[in-house]
């Protein structure tokens, strides 16, 4: 299989017509909008002598709302990778934009420079949020632009923030699900964070806004990772990047920052599931040595982050202890042993079993 590397161009704020409360592109990418030709240029071939050949190839514009910017800009920027990508150079073409700043114009824009996925700036689909968060646009945008996208044969992201004012679990789980009546090929979850000097920071000193704690975000953005798995709609990123600049204490002053964020999620999503597993079949395991033969990569999933996942399974089943046996195979099943007896748990099945039963 080849490798996928993705060459990120930043455009922080550039055509952006709204200052959402949340939002301090400068601070979030540490760079300034003067984006050029000739910087596009430069950042491709800098990556290119970096990868492998025969890898797959992706140039992304992220950050503000690329198809906010004057025409004439866009066509000098896309000009570029649209030129490595008819060379064979690169494979794909990647953008971020609002919901409000597409239409048919645009996107024959888009089909002429060979772009392939647009990512949308959903944020939330309840229109309280969306104005109290100063969006600029209602979740009717949202749908229209997905239809438009959709319809013309690009490929579709949307990008979805838990914890904004005005917003609520049972809010951000109604976002999640309406989201994926809209079948989109990929969703990131970006649970709020307080960027220094924004307006959300304003909010919360004074006293009008509360950010959400890292346990409430995790179990949320646990819940709605569950829903988009049973859909098979990837999830490409959960919680926002860590940079030298995002880091609590620095640009960002409060939120359920967390450096490893995604890999805390993966972790409530299988303490979740797991224990549902042995609660509905009755498995006691107190004071048990047991076993679970798993795939590698769910190994440092199932004992969690300094071993805590471990530690609280301990706590909450009172087995003695828990031996994890990595077997070198991939899937979503994995075998709990004990006193000669073997369960086969299927965490696919499972899941859907508690999405039935709990968020359905």
């Amino acid at each position: 299989m080849s490798r996928h590397y993705i060459i990120p161009i930043f455009v922080p704020h550039f055509g952006c017509p709204h200052d959402c409360v949340f939002c301090n592109q400068r601070k979030i990418t540490g760079l300034s909008t003067n984006v050029t030709v000739n910087d596009v240029k430069r950042i491709i071939d800098d990556h290119l002598e970096t990868f492998k050949k025969d890898s797959f190839i992706e140039v992304a514009f992220y950050g503000g709302s690329f198809t906010a910017i004057q025409k004439d800009i866009q066509e000098q920027l896309l000009s570029v990778p649209y030129e490595y990508k008819m060379s064979g150079r690169i494979q794909n073409i990647r953008l971020s934009t609002r919901p409000d700043a597409i239409d048919n114009d645009i996107l024959i824009l888009l089909e002429n420079y060979a772009v392939d996925t647009i990512e949308l700036g959903v944020q939330s689909l309840d229109n309280d949020v969306l104005v109290k968060s100063e969006r600029g646009h209602s979740d009717s945008d949202v749908y229209e632009a997905s239809e438009l996208i959709k319809e013309r044969g690009f490929k579709l992201g949307h990008q979805i923030m838990l914890g904004l004012p005005g917003d609520t679990k049972e809010k951000s789980l109604l976002t999640a699900k309406n989201v994926l009546e809209m079948r989109p090929d990929m969703i990131r979850i970006y649970p709020t964070l307080v960027i220094r000097n924004t307006a959300l920071e304003r909010l919360m000193e004074e006293g009008n806004y509360n950010p959400m704690s890292l346990e409430e975000a995790v179990e949320i953005s646990s819940k709605i990772l569950m829903l988009f798995n049973i859909h098979d709609i990837p999830v490409i990123r959960i919680g926002l990047q860590p940079t030298e600049n995002i880091q609590m204490g620095r640009d960002v002053v409060a939120g359920p920052f967390h450096p490893a964020f995604r890999q805390l999620v993966e972790e409530a999503v299988f303490k979740c599931l797991f224990l549902e597993y042995i609660y509905r079949n009755k498995i006691n395991v107190y004071g048990k040595n047991i076993s679970i033969n798993c795939s590698n990569a769910m190994a440092s999933v199932i004992a969690g982050q300094h071993g805590k996942n471990r530690e609280s399974l301990r706590d909450e089943l009172g087995f003695n202890k828990l031996r994890i046996v990595p077997d070198g195979k991939d899937g979503d099943r994995i075998v709990l042993a004990f006193d000669d007896k073997e369960s086969v748990i299927d965490l696919k099945n499972e899941t859907v079993l508690y999405i039935k039963k709990n968020l359905l």
